[in-house]
C-alpha cells in the first residue's frame, strides 16, 4: 500500500508541475513575450539567492540530525586509525571550504548579475594569472593530501612492530576463518588443493610439524588491546575485503596473493561499548568486495580483550591437527574402568 501512495504522489506532483509550466505559457502569450521574460529573470534571480540559503541550511541540518550516526562520532578503535581519522578531517576542511564557497559565488553571481536594460555585457576570454591560480593551487593542495594518504598506507602495510601478534585471516563465500599460531609462534604451510571444507577449511599441510599446534577458528576473531597485530590476509575462492570500519582499515583479500596490514586495539570491546553507549556494541569485519549472492551477510566479529583474557582463551582452544586427527588428541584416550579389572593374587614361593 506504501508503494502505491508513493508512486501515486510523484505521479500528481509532476502533474502539478506540467499545469504550472502550461500556465505560465498563457500568461507569457497575454503580457507578451519580452515582459514575462524579464519578470521570470527578476523571479529566477531572487531564487538563486533563497535555493542558497535553503541548501547551506540543509546540509548544515542534515549533518546535525545524522553526525552520530557516522563512524567519526566516536574515536578510533585503533591507535594507527586516528591518523585515518586527521586525514579525513583534513580532506573534509579542504573540500568543504571549497564546496560552500563555489556555491555562494554560483547562487549570489547568478543573482548579482542577472540581466539588466541599463547593464552590458563585459567580454571576459582569458586570464593566464587565473589560469595558472586555479591550477596550481589544487595541484599544490592535492599532492599534500596524496603525501599524507601514501605516509599512512606504507605505515599500514609496513612491518609491524617486534612485539605483534600475527593472525591469519581467510575470505570464503560467505564467512572468515582465522588461524593463530600456536606455542612455537609460527605458522605451518599450507596447499590449496588440500582444502576440504569439513577437515581442513585452509588446507593445512599436515606433514608440517608447524601445523600441529596452529589454532583455527571462525566467525570471532580474538585481539588482545595495546599489542600491535599483524594480519596476514587471503582467500579461498573469490577477491573479497577485509573492512574493518571501527578500525579505519580495510585490505583486498585475492586468492594466491597475501596481503598484509596491521593496527593496534586502542580499545576492549567492553570499553567501546562504554564509549559508543550501545550495549549491543561489537568490532565488525565486513566485506567490502562484492563477492556473491550471500555477500551481504559475511560478516565476522572481532573481541579485543586484555592479555589475560586472551591467555585464558587461547589456553582452551585445541589445535586444529587434534580436530582433524581425533585419535591423535590424548585427551580422547580411552579410560581404564577400575572397577572392571581382575585382582592379582601373588603367589608367595615357600623355599625350605
Amino acid at each position: 500500500m506504501t508503494i502505491y501512495l508513493t508512486i501515486a504522489v510523484i505521479v500528481l506532483i509532476f502533474v502539478v508541475i506540467f499545469q504550472i509550466s502550461k500556465a505560465s505559457e498563457y500568461v507569457s502569450t497575454l503580457k507578451g513575450d519580452e515582459t514575462s521574460r524579464k519578470q521570470n529573470n527578476k523571479i529566477n534571480g531572487a531564487l538563486m539567492v533563497v535555493f542558497l540559503v535553503l541548501g547551506l541550511f540543509g546540509v548544515w541540518y542534515c549533518n546535525h540530525i545524522l553526525f552520530d550516526k557516522t563512524l567519526l562520532a566516536h574515536d578510533s578503535g585503533s591507535v594507527e586509525g586516528a591518523r585515518v581519522d586527521s586525514m579525513l578531517w583534513v580532506t573534509l576542511a579542504v573540500t568543504g571550504f571549497v564546496f560552500i564557497g563555489t556555491q555562494i559565488v554560483l547562487f549570489w553571481f547568478s543573482y548579482k548579475f542577472q540581466e539588466k536594460e541599463n547593464r552590458k555585457v563585459f567580454y571576459f576570454p582569458h586570464s593566464n594569472s587565473l589560469e595558472v591560480l586555479w591550477t596550481v593551487v589544487p595541484a599544490i593542495v592535492l599532492t599534500v593530501l596524496v603525501v599524507i594518504g601514501l605516509r599512512n598506507w606504507f605505515l599500514f602495510t609496513g612491518a609491524p612492530p617486534q612485539n605483534a601478534m600475527q593472525v591469519e585471516i581467510t575470505g570464503k563465500q560467505f564467512g572468515w576463518i582465522f588461524r593463530y599460531p600456536g606455542k612455537d609462534g609460527a605458522f605451518g604451510k599450507k596447499y590449496y588443493k588440500n582444502i576440504d571444507p569439513a577437515s581442513n577449511s585452509i588446507g593445512l599441510i599436515w606433514d608440517d610439524q608447524l601445523t600441529h599446534d596452529d589454532v583455527v577458528t571462525e566467525q570471532t576473531m580474538y585481539l588482545v588491546k595495546g599489542r600491535p597485530v599483524k594480519l596476514i590476509i587471503g582467500s579461498r575462492d573469490v577477491i573479497h575485503d577485509v573492512g574493518l570500519s571501527q578500525f579505519r582499515l580495510k585490505m583486498d583479500a585475492v586468492p594466491g596473493i597475501p596481503t598484509t596490514l596491521w593496527f593496534t586495539p586502542k580499545y576492549t570491546t567492553a570499553e567501546m561499548k562504554e564509549i559508543t553507549g550501545n550495549p549491543n556494541f561489537v568490532y565488525e569485519i565486513s566485506c567490502d568486495q562484492m563477492c556473491g549472492n550471500g555477500h551481504y551477510s559475511m560478516k565476522g566479529i572481532i573481541e579485543v580483550v586484555s592479555q589475560e583474557e586472551y591467555d585464558l582463551w587461547m589456553a582452551k582452544q585445541k589445535p586444529y591437527y587434534l580436530a582433524a586427527f581425533p585419535d591423535k588428541d590424548p585427551t580422547n584416550a580411552p579410560t581404564v574402568d577400575s572397577t572392571k579389572l581382575k585382582p592379582v593374587v601373588a603367589k608367595a614361593e615357600i623355599k625350605m
